[in-house]
Formats: C-alpha cells, structure tokens, sequence
C-alpha cells in the first residue's frame, strides 16, 4: 500500500476587509469585545457583485496548488470538495470545479462536514490513494459564510466570528511509508446536532414555506451556535483528537514541529497550545485576520504556514478540527 502526501497547497481569500470596528457600524458591538471573546481583528467578506463563490475561490485556489504540485488539470484523477455553504442546495461543488478548470470527466466528491470539513476531505483522499485507485487528488475547502449571516444585533454571536475563503491540497502517492499522512482519526457525536445548526431551509423547512409566513421572528434559516457549549465540547475533542493521532504513531507531544488547528475561536486554540506545552512557534493561528472559515480554515492556515517558511522537510505536522455535527477528528503527517 502507498501513503500519500501533500505536494501542492493554495489559498485564496477575497479582497474586502472587514474590520470590527466596520462590523460595530452594523450591530451592537465593538473591537475589544469580539477579541476578548475570539481573537478576531478582521475577516474577509465577498462583496457584492464581484464573481467569486463557494465554487469559484475553490478553483482559483485549486489553479494555485495544481501549478505548485508541478502538474496540470489533466494530471488530477479525482476531486474531494469539502463546504457547508455551496452554490447550489444541489449538486455540490466539486462537479463546478470539475467544468471551471475544464478537466477531463473526473469523479468529484463533496464533503459535509463544516469545520471538520477539510480533515475528513484528506482522509478520504488518503484512503483512494492508499488503495491504488488514484493517484493525484485535489482536496478543496471552501466557505462563503457572509452571504447568509444575519447582520444585526441579534445575530451578533455568530455574525462576527465567520469570514469567506477557499484552501486547496494536491496529493499523490508516497511510497516511503515513513513520509506523508500516517493516519486519520474521524468521530462524531450526533445528539448535539442542534447546539450549531442551520435547521432551515431544508427538506422538512424549504424556502417557500420561509417565504410565504415572511415571519421576521424566524431565525430559523441564520446559524445558530451555543457558544459555550461548543467551546467546552471544542477543548475536550481537540485534545482527544490529537492524542489518538500521536499514540497511533508512537509519538510524544514534544514530537510536533507543527499543529495546525481548525480556526474556530483563539482561545481553543491557546487552550490546546497549553495543555500540550507547545511554543508559540509550534502553533499556526491566522483567524486573527480571517476569522472562521470553517471547511476552509484548515487547509488556509496549512497553506499560509507552509509559504511562510514555517513547516519544513521532516516535519511532523498535525492538523486537527472540531465542529458542527459534532465532528472531530486528526491527522498526523511527516512533511
């Protein structure tokens, strides 16, 4: 059996920024109190009338990870494409991909698993090519959060944490067993379904149905996000997560060159970065400047860490997620 190894990564965040202080123009809030309870300095929003989506970022990441994996489109056997906010409630997005970089008539998968999105994406694309059935696999993440935030007051919890973006990874097989991804770790736990949720539209909640009761009350259709409860559930699965990975590996916490967390709130981040007695320089944060793009916020901060010099040869890179569903999961890589 082959393992597999990230050998292209990109990343693209649309143009316009959004401040706190901008976002305090719209809602009760303010910049102390977004980043004493999250980190969050600003964070990119697709603005109006400009072409990029969900679909649309994901491939011009993806033209970034393909040009640097040193292949072309038609190098790409198979597309994995992981969001919570596609173009359309159907199909999803990997088959967009699949016509905007005019490849050939490729499989193409998507991925539904938010802010774990991404990991569960490497890990299927891991196991195609453990397997031998392919050979070079694009992995994309993507979120285009802010067209569905409710940008008021009342929405201020969730609204202020979300930012846009797309990440992309080409894998190809590793025939050292020693190099590339080591293993994956996936969990779930169902009952907390509804702690971060978007319960409508949907099948039993269409648009219609929104429509025609008009009911400004109905928040039904906006996320919604026990915050606490997520945070306490967040540090605990975190920690589990990577645990399990290192173990599996026979590897210590002081065996980490890298991890790079799930950018969903600083503080979690901090948390894990204690409990495991990382340095700052063992640790890759960005939501300071992008905020949460969920399925996206893994593979931007992989990507960013990587340009910036900060993951080498060798390296052990762990990267590790916790949310919606609830989901969790790691994966441990020798870079």
């Amino acid at each position: 059996m082959y393992n597999s190894k990230i050998i292209g990564l990109g990343k693209y965040l649309p143009d316009n920024v959004v401040t706190n202080d901008d976002l305090s123009k719209m809602m009760d809030t303010n910049d102390a109190w977004i980043q004493e309870r999250t980190g969050i300095k600003e964070r990119r929003w697709i603005k109006e009338g400009t072409e990029d989506t969900s679909a649309v970022m994901g491939a011009k990441a993806a033209k970034i990870a393909i040009e640097r994996a040193g292949l072309t489109k038609d190098d790409i056997d198979f597309i994995v494409f992981a969001t919570l906010s596609p173009d359309y409630y159907f199909p999803g997005c990997g088959v967009q991909i699949q016509h905007l970089l005019e490849m050939p008539t490729i499989g193409a998968l998507d991925i539904r698993n938010q802010c774990t999105g991404f990991v569960y994406a490497v890990s299927v694309a891991d196991q195609f090519i453990k397997t031998g059935m392919y050979k070079n696999i694009l992995v994309i993440g993507s979120e285009y959060h802010s067209g569905g935030l409710e940008k008021s007051t009342r929405g201020r919890g969730v609204t202020v944490i979300f930012g846009d973006g797309a990440g992309a990874a080409v894998l190809t097989r590793e025939e050292d067993n020693t190099k590339g991804i080591l293993s994956s770790h996936l969990h779930s736990e169902g009952k907390y379904a509804e702690e971060l949720t978007v319960l409508g539209p949907s099948i039993k909640h269409w648009v219609p149905e929104i429509l025609e009761a008009n009911d400004p009350n109905d928040t039904s259709y906006y996320p919604y996000m026990n915050g606490t409860f997520v945070f306490k559930h967040a540090v605990v699965r975190f920690s589990e997560a990577i645990m399990e990975g290192l173990k599996t590996n026979n590897l210590q916490k002081e065996d980490i060159d890298m991890l790079i967390p799930h950018q969903a709130n600083l503080r979690i981040s901090q948390f894990i970065q204690k409990k495991f007695g990382l340095r700052d320089d063992q640790v890759f944060n960005n939501i300071q400047k992008y905020g949460n793009t969920t399925a996206a916020s893994v593979i931007i901060a992989l990507t960013e860490a990587w340009e910036e010099g900060k993951i080498n040869d060798g390296d052990t890179v762990v990267l590790a997620a916790f949310g919606s569903g609830f989901t969790w999961g790691s994966v441990i890589m020798k870079w």
